[in-house]
């Protein structure tokens, strides 16, 4: 090894750090979304199941969501259609809006 070799490994995972940090955390995001996506298909079919059973539609949506994205939710009721409306957990404050996620179950009203 040559005296001007020494130390490029550490240069180059320097210089490659901060892009194996973005993909981690766009990765992250990409998860963050997926599960927001499963959680309101789950709370608007929990909620058509309920508008089916003659229950609170909104209360059983509202329900179903964890602790942390019932304050990010919102349901809405029309007919037979119940439509959920989640905002997933971003890093960035100009996100969440943009990555919004909307899932609606339907269901012959009582």
């Amino acid at each position: 090894m040559t005296r001007a070799e020494r130390g490029q490994a550490t240069i180059e995972l320097l210089a490659t750090a901060p892009l194996v940090l973005l993909v981690g955390l766009v990765v992250a995001q990409v998860m963050a979304v997926g599960y927001s996506s499963v959680l309101a298909g789950n709370a608007a079919e929990a909620g058509a199941l309920a508008l089916a059973g003659g229950g609170d539609a909104r209360a059983a949506a509202r329900a179903s969501l964890p602790g942390w994205s019932r304050a990010h939710g919102r349901v809405a009721v029309k007919g037979g259609e119940v439509t959920v409306r989640l905002r997933p957990p971003t890093l960035l404050r100009s996100l969440p809006r943009r990555l919004e996620i909307t899932a609606a179950a339907e269901v012959e009203a009582p």
